[in-house]
């Protein structure tokens, strides 16, 4: 679907429900995503979660749309606005003399973004909104809270227990890679991937959110799905998997992202190291 090297590497899924306030939007559901190295956000859409997708030519947010990066921008994690009737995208781009940092664009139509130069933490944010602030996780699990969600963001302490508070990097094995975040009330569920796994695969854990962030901690590591079929890398020989971009296809699901509608949760990845996206939906367990 996409053409040349634009196609060579697809990872980084965020998916919303197109608000109703846009007028003549592509279709129902808007698709985000990226290329390890790319020079933009790419953008799909469909009327229906199983498609027909079709790619939207140019994407949404480009790098030249966002000054302070250098190099290359993912990993876009996307929020519809209702009351500021905004898209809200965070995503990551190098930043000389800073290594990878996460930033926040906006847009009236999902197409077009405007970014800010602010850098609000570390790379891989995904974000929820709880008890009057913004919190984000990035990779790692390190994660950082707002009052507005754009600015102003803190650093705050690591729910996952053996983290080095001091780390920013995480790419030693074991290091948890990309996260999808899912607040079910107090509970949140933290859906991601772990650097050296064999396969690496999308495991889930939950936090309870108390109102003192800092006693928050992360539960045991519970297994949501591995590489079962052809076109997720099962047929591939079983490897740990290492830091940084996947080279080819790969033996490995990474990238989760969480999207719910109607009640319906889904669950979004990226296939076969980050050679495509799926979706599943993830069922109640069985009383």
């Amino acid at each position: 679907m996409l053409p040349g090297a634009d196609g060579t590497n697809i990872n980084g899924p965020s998916l919303i429900r197109v608000p109703a306030w846009i007028e003549k939007p592509l279709g129902r559901y808007y698709l985000y995503f990226a290329h390890h190295g790319g020079s933009y956000i790419r953008l799909a859409y469909a009327d229906s979660l199983g498609g027909p997708w079709k790619i939207h030519p140019g994407g949404a947010l480009k790098l030249a749309d966002a000054p302070a990066c250098r190099g290359h921008i993912a990993s876009p994690d996307v929020h519809v606005d209702e009351q500021r009737r905004q898209i809200r995208m965070y995503f990551h781009g190098p930043v000389p003399g800073k290594g990878q940092m996460s930033f926040v664009a906006t847009s009236a139509d999902g197409l077009s973004f405007r970014a800010s130069d602010e850098v609000l933490g570390s790379f891989y944010f995904r974000c929820f909104q709880w008890n009057g602030w913004w919190y984000a996780m990035a990779k790692g699990g390190l994660l950082y809270r707002s009052k507005d969600g754009v600015s102003g963001f803190e650093r705050g302490p690591n729910p996952f227990p053996g983290t080095d508070p001091r780390e920013t990097a995480f790419n030693a094995p074991g290091s948890i890679r990309h996260v999808a975040l899912h607040r079910d009330g107090r509970t949140l569920w933290v859906y991601y991937s772990r650097i050296g796994d064999r396969p690496e695969r999308i495991s889930r854990s939950a936090i309870e959110l108390e109102d003192d962030w800092r006693r928050w901690r992360a539960g045991p590591a519970e297994e949501v799905l591995r590489p079962e079929m052809p076109w997720e890398g099962a047929d591939l020989p079983l490897r740990a998997s290492s830091a940084g971009a996947a080279r080819g296809r790969e033996h490995a699901l990474r990238d989760p992202a969480i999207f719910v509608e109607d009640g319906r949760v889904y669950l979004l990845y990226s296939i076969a190291g980050e050679s495509g996206i799926a979706i599943a939906e993830i069922l109640p367990a069985p009383r």
